[in-house]
């Protein structure tokens, strides 16, 4: 079974590879330039019909009826699976939220730059995270502030 986190990373994937073409954002060309915008935004859309696809998929399997397992670990099996699923879902739900702030982002200029510190983010996070909104220095500190806060 995929966990969640490498389900999302293949579905980043397919949608890569879907959008495949001559083109890939380098470091040789100006930071944000049109094309490596361009490029994102191709990125993004596609990953939000591929999340889109696949709970289609996962609806039209629960309205083709429940879950009728005569075993009873059969069914509790079958149930977790489905809870499992549905979690993912619900991820990916949220996900989508990201997808469309990432994409606002880029309409309105500001796709690419860290929202704490406004440095560029880099290329190689945003080919890994296309929704991050903060360099990795940032977002360390942010994760360490949340633990230190939860620790509380």
């Amino acid at each position: 079974m995929t966990t969640v986190l490498g389900e999302e990373i293949d579905v980043l994937a397919k949608a890569k590879r879907a959008i495949a073409g001559n083109y890939i954002p380098d470091e040789s060309d100006p930071y944000m330039s049109e094309a490596q915008l361009d490029y994102y935004r191709r990125l993004l859309l596609e990953w939000k019909k591929l999340i889109h696809t696949a709970s289609q998929g996962t609806l039209q399997q629960l309205q083709d009826g429940p879950i009728r397992e005569p075993d009873l670990n059969d069914r509790a099996s079958s149930e977790t699976e489905w809870g499992i699923e549905l979690r993912t879902r619900d991820r990916q739900r949220k996900l989508i939220s990201k997808i469309d702030s990432a994409l606002r982002r880029i309409e309105e200029g500001e796709y690419g730059y860290c929202e704490v510190t406004g440095e560029p983010i880099g290329l190689g996070r945003l080919s890994a995270r296309p929704i991050a909104t903060m360099t990795v220095e940032a977002q360390e500190a942010h994760e360490r502030r949340e633990k230190i806060s939860r620790d509380d």
